[in-house]
């Protein structure tokens, strides 16, 4: 299928590793995709789910102790300990490889290599980058068309360049006890062993999007981010882009597809989805941040989904779509999870297998982590920029965590350091039911520790260099919509009602908004904030935009505490955080 030596050395290398029974350089035709879907329907890989209530949808589950992405299992092998930092696993190359081939050799035996090109970014753009994934899984091939661009266009648009992520996997015995999920930066290598969860082993995600991609960035200066992109559309029919970053459980795909309240859909606004996840930026020629989405499509968790919380994200499984580990309803040969609605199907089977009564069980049918993998073409709100080669022009980015008391409702960084250390000091708590008692504060920077490929003081570093390339710098904010009353309830109403703040912060952006400065940064007057139509008033408005300066001492001292497991801080940031104490005395 191509005739670029350097593809197939490494291919052939690998081959010889692995010792499949046969290779099969995946095209991309429908002819070919439609030929391995009925393979793995034969071997009980795939299902097919009901053709006339869910058209092109399948049904896989995975095994029961490979459900979720492994953390303690996750490496990046720089060369330097120091490279990789203190937020993530390291090993020597040398060493890594050294045990990593014992697992593939002759793990392929008795199956097929599938060879997968792939793009993450459209094909062409100036973002793009490429990657071959070597599998022996027809579901990650299935899944990896869903989610990223393959097949002979990307061999014809590497041509003879030997710049590609080289990415193994291989399913082996699924052994938990020797599953690695394995990043070698310096190698533009990605291996993946003894799983068949997608993310451990779509390597066109959060390994290669995120983690191989953050490293390709700092090289290159540009950036790899875990963040959404959305464009808010004015009745004028002028859209603003914003990037939005948040650890998980925050509402980051609901804030992606968010529906607009009745009181600005019905003036003409709209919201457009251009990314649910990550970001990739560089700077135009013009002078602004422009953003591309990488992937395909969406790789959402099931649980909780339904047409109030993400009626778009719903849509978008309608058709051409992969459920794993869900409710197999088998009344009507459809998919069913915890959150779709009130009707539990009686005659089903669990995502074990098993059959399951959702009127009388006990037990939860469909894992929490249960997925859906849909084309982002499917969503009912996808941007027409989606597959624009020259992404977007971003005008503000976003943080946000889950905080009770902490963080206001909204607040803006003075400048692009200080943005930058608001990203760093990123956090999310885990709430008690007991009268808003508070749990333990997480840090996530960027809400990127366990997806960031090197160090993450080199990390925060590339940030503030970057802020220097960027003529037209996007406004940097922070938002908080889970602050609680004393009862531990929440106090903004959240889902599409937060375009009210989203409102706020493109105005500001356009300098059209005024804002009170407080020690940790601006934030809004409370009559800025458009609560027509909410059970809200002024006065609670001017609660949740309240700073607290001694409950921030104390988040000084936990962020003081924080920056100490990092070697390589940026002075900048040890000097925001300093300025921060001194504001707050």
């Amino acid at each position: 299928m191509t005739a670029n030596k350097i593809v197939t050395a490494w291919v052939e290398e690998m081959r010889a590793l692995t010792k499949p029974d046969q290779v099969v350089w995946i095209d991309g035709s429908e002819a070919q995709l439609e030929a391995l879907r009925k393979e793995a329907m034969e071997t009980g890989e795939l299902h097919q789910l009901n053709q006339d209530l869910l058209p092109g949808c399948y049904y896989h589950r995975t095994a029961e102790n490979d459900v979720a992405r492994v953390e303690d299992r996750t490496f990046i092998c720089t060369s330097k300990k120091e490279d990789a930092g203190p937020t993530n696993n390291w090993m020597a190359p040398a060493e890594m490889y050294a045990k990593l081939r014992p697992l593939f050799d002759g793990a392929m035996k008795g199956r097929t290599m599938y060879v997968l090109p792939y793009s993450m970014g459209p094909v062409g753009s100036p973002f793009a980058k490429y990657g071959i994934e070597l599998t022996d899984s027809i579901y990650v091939v299935m899944n990896m068309n869903i989610m990223t661009r393959i097949g002979a266009s990307v061999i014809e648009a590497m041509g003879e360049s030997g710049d590609f992520v080289k990415g193994l996997h291989s399913k082996a015995q699924i052994d938990p006890e020797n599953r690695y999920i394995v990043h070698f930066p310096e190698d533009n290598t990605i291996w993946s062993v003894n799983s068949g969860y997608g993310g451990n082993v779509l390597l066109g995600k959060k390994c290669f999007a995120l983690r191989i991609a953050s490293f390709l960035g700092r090289k290159e200066g540009w950036m790899a981010e875990h963040m959404l992109i959305l464009g808010v559309e004015n009745p004028q029919g002028e859209v603003k882009y914003v990037a939005a970053a948040f650890p998980s459980a925050c509402g980051k795909t609901n804030l992606a597809m968010l529906i607009p309240p009745e009181i600005y859909k019905s003036k003409g606004y709209k919201v457009w989805t251009v990314g649910d996840d990550i970001a990739w930026l560089r700077v135009a020629e013009d002078g602004t941040l422009r953003a591309i989405n990488p992937e395909n499509g969406f790789f959402g968790v099931a649980p909780g989904t339904n047409a109030k919380t993400n009626f778009n994200a719903l849509e978008s499984t309608k058709k051409n779509t992969i459920f794993t580990n869900v409710v197999l309803n088998k009344e009507n040969n459809t998919v069913w999870w915890e959150g779709l609605d009130k009707n539990p199907p009686e005659n089903a089977e669990d995502w074990k297998g098993r059959p399951w009564n959702g009127k009388t069980s006990t037990e939860k049918g469909a894992h929490p982590n249960s997925r859906f993998t849909a084309p982002a073409v499917n969503c009912p709100c996808i941007s027409k920029e989606f597959e624009n080669p020259e992404g977007v022009p971003i005008s503000a980015i976003i943080f946000g965590g889950r905080r009770a008391k902490t963080a206001p409702l909204v607040y803006q960084s003075r400048d692009w350091e200080s943005g930058v250390f608001v990203g760093s000091i990123m956090a999310s708590e885990t709430t008690a039911a007991a009268a808003g008692a508070v749990g333990v504060v997480r840090r996530d920077p960027m809400a990127m520790l366990p997806f960031c490929g090197y160090n993450m003081g080199d990390y925060f570093a590339h940030w503030l260099e970057m802020g220097k390339k960027i003529p037209h710098q996007p406004k940097i904010f922070n938002v908080n919509w889970f602050r609680t009353d004393d009862e531990g309830h929440f106090i903004w109403p959240g889902f599409g009602d937060n375009m009210r703040v989203l409102m706020w912060i493109l105005d500001r952006c356009e300098g059209k908004a005024d804002a009170v400065e407080t020690p940790i940064g601006y934030v809004p007057k409370a009559e800025d904030i458009n609560i027509e139509g909410l059970d809200i008033d002024r006065e609670t408005v001017e609660g949740l935009l309240e700073v607290d300066k001694k409950i921030w001492s104390e988040e000084a001292e936990g962020i003081t505490e924080f920056y100490s497991k990092f070697d390589r801080l940026p002075k900048e940031l040890a000097h925001q955080l300093e300025m921060l104490k001194e504001r707050l005395k």
